[in-house]
């Protein structure tokens, strides 16, 4: 560059800048001809010119990526000066100017990571990009092994919020470095403890092993950090603890190879043929569970309400006016239909933004056990009733499957586990005994089956058990008021699920204590 172009970027005098272009058209062409060279965007960034540098950036939006002789582009100086406005300037410009890399593969997030959170820059870098997190430098680090490795928690603990967004959060956890090592690693390595705490909050994988084959306990043990080997520990049963994180990751392994065959044209497709095939599923929803609303034929009607009540009678009313067999051979592939349609739907939500996905996850979660619920209704016999019960538990344990592939969010498959939880299996079990209440059995299966999934998060837990509970219960006495003398003890009954999550979480609060005390 030229002494006259280097003095008209410091100055960010605009006027000379278009005198110059009056003199030779090309002046600026000569910039793109060199593959690392300084431009008058990088002097403009480093002055602070912000005028003159957006001036430039309309007239070489290329100048904004390219790399100078030190291997940094205008934002990179710009950041390393402090200059937030015009880090925000160019953001303005192009977001995507978040993920430009410069020496060593760093990003302008990269160095936030390094540096700290000044002016609040990476909450602006990762809404202006959200992918960005995933960037990674030529030594396969990522913003969160940077951030450990430079003991800035704050960033940590905001790219970690972040993170619980995505579906991708687990990956990002665990992503290995050159070395071999994750983020936890390193946290255990410098004697991070929050780090520590927080990456485990966030499924970090313990057992994961760097290149010299060391998991982060390991790490610790070589350092002597007493406080980190206590935290990393956890369970005072390795044995246990290993096979438990074995089967995890089969399960993951298996689960992911089948998600990636069956969704990965899915996942791949533009928005225009997602939105259309959003409609198309939702017409099919919609008709199928128009199909249960009013069955073929119809259903038993009448005066007398008492046959309908726990009955299988063919003529019970509210019962489809079908023969068994006509009835499955109708609402077997309706199920089916259903059961494709859901899941194609619930995989086509993923490129949605979180809250908005987990909104409608949910909703589809009440949509499928109403659906379930209303075939249930009109089944005309016991024997069409169990193998639509069959149906029910399939169902459960797809969206099982799509919440281990990361495209079902727990609270759905909680929901789902309300009405279609093993303790469905008891329709088709023979030969309990007389005294055995099977009802408070099946409600103390649903009390620990939501604790399973729920035992996470405690208050939204919380608010889905007491959901649950209060279902239950209108259901009682909806049912069995009219007929009641003095309140039966099936009223309380629910109470029971909710004690039960209440003394499973008390029971894990204490199994976490006694690790950390036997830990020590």
């Amino acid at each position: 560059m030229d002494q006259s172009f280097r003095t008209i970027s410091r100055t960010g005098d605009v006027s000379e800048l278009y005198k110059l272009i009056q003199r030779d058209g090309n002046v600026l062409r000569r910039f793109d001809e060199v593959e690392f060279m300084e431009t008058p965007l990088h002097v403009a960034a480093d002055e602070g010119c912000i005028g003159f540098a957006m001036e430039m950036m309309k007239l070489k939006p290329s100048f904004a990526r390219k790399l100078n002789q030190q291997g940094l582009s205008p934002i990179h100086l710009a950041l390393e000066k402090g200059l937030k406005e015009m880090v925000l300037r160019f953001l303005q410009m192009d977001k995507d100017l978040v993920r430009v890399t410069g020496k060593n593969g760093e990003t302008p997030l990269h160095y936030i990571c390094k540096v700290g959170n000044h002016d609040s820059l990476l909450e602006t870098f990762l809404k202006a990009c959200p992918d960005c997190i995933r960037d990674v430098t030529t030594e396969n680090r990522s913003a969160l092994h940077i951030a450990a490795e430079n003991k800035r928690l704050d960033v940590l603990q905001i790219l970690i919020r972040m993170l619980k967004k995505k579906d991708y959060y687990r990956e990002e956890v665990n992503r290995k470095d050159e070395d071999g090592n994750t983020a936890l690693h390193i946290a255990a390595r410098n004697t991070q403890i929050q780090m520590l705490k927080l990456l485990l909050s966030c499924k970090a994988d313990k057992h994961a092993t760097n290149q010299a084959g060391l998991t982060a306990l390991d790490v610790a043990e070589q350092h002597n950090n007493r406080e980190s080997i206590r935290i990393l520990r956890g369970c005072f049963i390795p044995g246990v603890s290993n096979i438990k994180s074995k089967w995890e990751k089969q399960i993951a392994k298996y689960v992911g190879k089948a998600s990636s065959i069956i969704f990965e044209d899915l996942d791949n497709i533009s928005s225009d043929d997602r939105n259309a095939l959003l409609v198309v599923l939702g017409l099919l929803l919609t008709g199928t569970y128009q199909a249960t609303l009013s069955p073929p034929g119809g259903v038993w009607q009448g005066d007398n309400t008492e046959l309908s009540k726990k009955s299988y009678d063919r003529k019970a009313l509210g019962k489809s006016v079908l023969h068994q067999t006509y009835f499955l051979i109708f609402y077997i592939p309706t199920y089916v239909v259903f059961m494709v349609t859901f899941f194609l739907t619930l995989a086509l939500l993923k490129p949605f933004p979180h809250g908005f996905k987990k909104t409608i996850q949910v909703l589809l979660a009440f949509f499928a056990v109403c659906f379930d619920q209303s075939i249930s209704f009109i089944t005309p016999t016991e024997f069409a009733y169990k193998v639509m019960v069959v149906f029910s538990l399939l169902l459960f344990v797809l969206t099982l499957v799509m919440f281990f592939t990361d495209r079902v969010s727990i609270s759905s498959v909680a929901i789902l586990g309300w009405w279609l939880s093993p303790s469905d299996l008891f329709d088709f079990v023979k030969g309990i005994p007389p005294g055995v209440d099977t009802q408070l059995l099946r409600l103390l299966i649903d009390g620990c089956w939501l604790f399973l999934f729920l035992k996470d998060d405690f208050w939204e837990g919380t608010i889905i058990v007491i959901g649950y509970c209060s279902s239950y219960m209108m259901k009682v006495v909806s049912l069995e008021a009219p007929s009641w003398k003095d309140p039966p003890s099936t009223v309380a009954y629910p109470l029971i699920v909710l004690g039960c999550w209440f003394f499973l979480y008390l029971c894990r609060f204490c199994f976490n204590q006694c690790c950390q005390l036997c830990s020590t």
